[in-house]
């Protein structure tokens, strides 16, 4: 156990690692000792710690720039701050200190002979906070792969360390069901051999990648690895032989999957990066072949994505939607947004977002994808989007949509 109390004061800041990179046994320390240490504002993204509900004290902010995984939970009971920004603006807020930085929790790899820790599968935003974060704690655990390249910290730097011997999170999702499988083929159908491929994850984005199986020479420059891109390099089919940038890699921020995924990654053809790096608009535009592949909660008839909120509460972020989207329809290849057309028996494609807050703006959707087709919106006015996007909705939802359409015209 890692004793704060003599490092930590009230109206400090702390972050910690996401996903897989979550530094757990930390962070539940900290919880356990934030009533004496606080009030602190935190920050995390991606997280599936239960115990953030349940444990954090009332005099603690939550601050990230999502709702995402155990988070939702504290959306929803209105302690949750989200910052809506790009992705790609994370790394700029830490420097000018808008985000909780005064702390770090990481989790690393084991010192090597020259007593440097590897973030392994977690360089992400984390890499990019170390810089201007005076405390750090490190979870020292003996299963975080070290990376070759991937970004290190010497072991001198950390306050304390709790040593630890545990697998990382692996990704928790539900299966991809005939829909997916759908959506994913039109997808797949869209990418050309060659191209380069940032994909969300999920169910959807698991499918797209099987879906990709017949394809030849892809590459990958995105925010997370998954097990989907672990079989397509085992099938040679991601082989990043066309790539403008980082010929011969995939290039990502952090790795979420299977044991098997974080078992063999050290070895695999794939460059961890720090999000100043994956997102950064001046790299993306250098690579001309690249399909940005994102998924959404809501899509009106204009092409405007809503990918936050649902029913007044976050259950997504900007993210690097826009980072990737906007790339991808201005220097790359093609921007798509894919979702389900219909959900809870309601329609995903609206006349009009419901929760009023536009995600990725219509002038980066080169196409929409549901399971009912593909709605191709480059280059098409306003009428004629409105037109193909009823095509691909819920056949029971399109006469409702397009009265409203006729009406509002």
């Amino acid at each position: 156990m890692v004793d704060f109390g003599g490092w930590l004061r009230p109206g400090m800041g702390v972050w910690w690692g996401q996903a897989a990179a979550e530094p757990r046994p930390l962070v539940d320390d900290l919880l356990a000792q934030a009533p004496g240490s606080g009030p602190l504002r935190l920050f995390t993204g991606l997280s599936w710690n239960d115990q953030l509900a349940q444990s954090m004290s009332p005099t603690d902010t939550m601050v990230s720039y999502g709702g995402l995984g155990a988070l939702r939970e504290l959306g929803a009971t209105d302690r949750l701050e989200v910052v809506p920004c790009h992705y790609s603006a994370l790394p700029r807020m830490f420097a000018e200190r808008r985000l909780p930085c005064d702390a770090g929790l990481l989790q690393v790899s084991p010192p090597d002979r020259d007593g440097m820790c590897s973030l392994g599968i977690g360089v992400d935003y984390m890499a990019d906070a170390i810089a201007h974060t005076p405390l750090l704690f490190a979870e020292i655990n003996q299963q975080m792969p070290a990376i070759p390249g991937s970004p290190r910290v010497p072991a001198s730097r950390f306050a304390a360390v709790l040593e630890t011997d545990r697998p990382l999170q692996q990704e928790d999702r539900r299966p991809a069901g005939d829909v997916d499988r759908v959506i994913a083929a039109h997808i797949a159908s869209l990418v050309d051999d060659g191209d380069t491929l940032q994909v969300g994850i999920g169910s959807t984005g698991a499918a797209v990648f099987d879906a990709l199986s017949g394809h030849h020479d892809l590459g990958v420059h995105t925010g997370m690895i998954t097990d989907g891109v672990l079989r397509l390099i085992d099938k040679g089919v991601i082989t990043g032989g066309r790539k403008q940038l980082d010929h011969g890699f995939s290039v990502a921020g952090t790795a979420l999957g299977s044991a098997d995924l974080y078992a063999r990654v050290a070895e695999l053809p794939i460059l961890f990066r720090p999000t100043s790096y994956t997102h950064a608009p001046q790299v993306l535009s250098r690579l001309s072949t690249l399909v940005a592949v994102n998924f959404a909660i809501e899509v009106d008839l204009t092409g405007q994505v809503g990918a936050e909120m649902s029913r007044g509460t976050y259950l997504g972020a900007v993210g690097g939607q826009v980072d990737f989207a906007r790339a991808a329809a201005l220097t790359g290849k093609r921007s798509i947004i894919a979702l389900r057309s219909t959900v809870r028996g309601r329609s995903s494609i609206k006349f009009g977002l419901d929760e009023g807050i536009v995600t990725t703006a219509r002038a980066d959707v080169d196409c929409v994808v549901t399971e009912h087709g593909i709605a191709h919106l480059r280059g098409q006015p306003l009428a004629e989007r409105r037109r193909r996007l009823i095509a691909i909705a819920a056949p029971e939802f399109r006469d409702e949509l397009d009265r409203a359409a006729r009406l509002a015209s």
